[in-house]
């Protein structure tokens, strides 16, 4: 009963608009962009891109281990959904021990929810002006007093409000609050949304660093919105869930790619709902799926492709027990691809 209602829905949606998109410590790294082509000596500059997939991100970490004891430089970073938040905390000087440690002790499904375990203790409660039903909030019941302005401001459909985890990736960010942009990191970095309303893919670079990552994981009707510049973003898997093309604009000449949907790609071809009946948004997206498209471009376009072996997990397999396999995947289809990426980076 604790994980039904809220928590069945979340992950009924989130499978629906994600799982069928693929069947488709301190860092070492130079300081920004400029200095990377200044120290890069005679090796290309490498790019890292972690694609999205929800509790599948765990895989990416068991990555991260391995080329941690390669001693693979990084130099960029580029990430979606999941991928966003794994790169958004590496590119901050995180080692994947850290990151890993993150995944192992957090409560996830709690944590995505906004759940209150205090409000838990009865089906139907009431707290602080909030509508809470086995602790999940469903209803604000009267307005704030007094707006946090630390929150990211979200609106739209969608069910939870994501104010937990945008939280946490705040104080996980805090030294770098106020950059100019996500070159200033110690790994520049970019992770990739998509405007809810124009349908555009957003590249998100001059923004506070957890605002950006809460836009990039926001799964359209299970997160709402995230609010900025006019714009209502939304999870940038609708429309680039690995983002090859925006690592390599931003100077990789060799990309590593962790696909966490790893499945084949068929080619749906340019038909359009919206043209032949006049319906857009989301309907005329999952009909169209220019995602496949890119995402079938940018496999092609990676170095180094890595495609962990998690078909029988979900994208809410955030128990202990999955995340540990994931990450030893993760490790396993890394170091499988060891010899070649230590040749590729020895090219000039």
């Amino acid at each position: 009963m604790r994980k039904t209602f809220i928590i069945t829905f979340l992950l009924i949606f989130c499978n629906f608009i994600m799982a069928d998109a693929m069947q488709g410590g301190t860092n070492t790294a130079p300081a920004d962009s400029g200095d990377n082509l200044q120290t890069a000596g005679d090796r290309p500059l490498v790019g890292l891109v972690l694609g999205g997939g929800g509790a599948k991100g765990a895989a990416e970490v068991g990555a991260l281990k391995v080329l941690e004891e390669l001693d693979i430089p990084i130099d960029f970073i580029a990430g979606t959904s999941i991928g966003s938040i794994v790169g958004g905390l590496y590119a901050c000087g995180y080692k994947a021990e850290d990151i890993e440690e993150l995944f192992l002790s957090q409560q996830w499904l709690d944590l995505f929810s906004n759940r209150n375990k205090a409000a838990a203790a009865s089906i139907v409660n009431e707290q602080d002006g909030t509508l809470y039903i086995l602790g999940f909030p469903i209803l604000r019941t009267k307005p704030k007093e007094q707006p946090n302005e630390d929150d990211v401001e979200t609106g739209g459909l969608g069910i939870l409000s994501g104010r937990q985890i945008t939280h946490l990736l705040d104080s996980l960010t805090k030294p770098f609050d106020g950059i100019e942009n996500f070159d200033k990191l110690p790994i520049p970095f970019r992770c990739v949304a998509v405007d809810l309303k124009k349908q555009e893919e957003i590249i998100m670079n001059n923004c506070e660093l957890e605002l950006a990552m809460r836009a990039s994981m926001a799964i359209p009707g299970a997160f709402k919105p995230v609010k900025w510049k006019g714009r209502s973003l939304v999870d940038g898997g609708m429309l680039n869930n690995l983002p090859v093309d925006v690592v390599r604009a931003m100077g990789a000449e060799v990309v590593i790619a962790i696909d966490l949907e790893s499945g084949d790609i068929e080619d749906d071809g340019n038909f359009s709902l919206k043209e032949a009946f006049g319906i857009g948004g989301l309907l005329d997206w999952a009909v169209s799926r220019p995602d496949r498209k890119k995402l079938k471009a940018n496999r092609e376009d990676a170095d180094i492709y890595i495609a962990p072996q998690l078909a029988d997990f979900e994208v809410s397999s955030f128990s202990r027990e999955y995340i540990s396999t994931m990450i030893e995947r993760g490790e396993k289809a890394t170091r499988a691809k060891a010899q070649e990426i230590k040749d590729l980076i020895k090219r000039k």
